[in-house]
């Protein structure tokens, strides 16, 4: 492998890094995250996209729906790749093209439980400038690059406003 972190289809490492430093909030109240996730709902209906969107701030969750096709293997997924965001402090995605960039897999070499774990794209940090991640947004139901993408898109309207 390149090292490169670059797979076909997938965004380069240095992508996914600047799309977090670009999409860190000044604040994240109730306020967003009911926006924030009014905004992937809407999204999802104009792609008729089966998704399930969580939204938590530490433990607590903020937003969750289930959309027309999505099932609870969604939510599944959701904890999985929220857990990998928690740990790291990176999007899911980001996680798992560092480990790829490595030449490996995340589930080879993090010795982290794969049913608990999921470095796949969809799981995105929520970080406030001056107070770092504070919570996540993820959403699973797409092909994995079309979860991150569905996330950072709904990240960047919230930014604009």
């Amino acid at each position: 492998m390149s090292g490169s972190g670059t797979r076909p289809g997938f965004p380069g490492i240095a992508v996914l890094e600047a799309q977090e430093e670009r999409l860190t909030l000044r604040r994240f109240t109730y306020e967003d995250a009911w926006a924030l996730g009014s905004a992937l709902v809407e999204l999802a209906r104009e792609r008729q996209a089966p998704v399930a969107i969580d939204i938590r701030r530490g433990g607590q969750q903020l937003f969750h729906c289930a959309l027309a096709g999505s099932s609870a293997d969604n939510d599944a997924w959701i904890d999985r790749k929220r857990r990998v965001v928690e740990r790291y402090g990176e999007s899911s995605l980001l996680v798992g093209s560092r480990f790829h960039a490595k030449g490996t897999t995340f589930e080879d070499s993090s010795r982290l439980d794969p049913d608990r774990y999921a470095a796949h794209g969809g799981s995105f940090p929520i970080r406030v400038e001056g107070a770092g991640v504070i919570g996540t947004i993820t959403v699973s139901g797409l092909p994995q690059v079309e979860d991150h993408a569905m996330v950072v898109e709904a990240l960047e309207r919230l930014r604009a406003t």
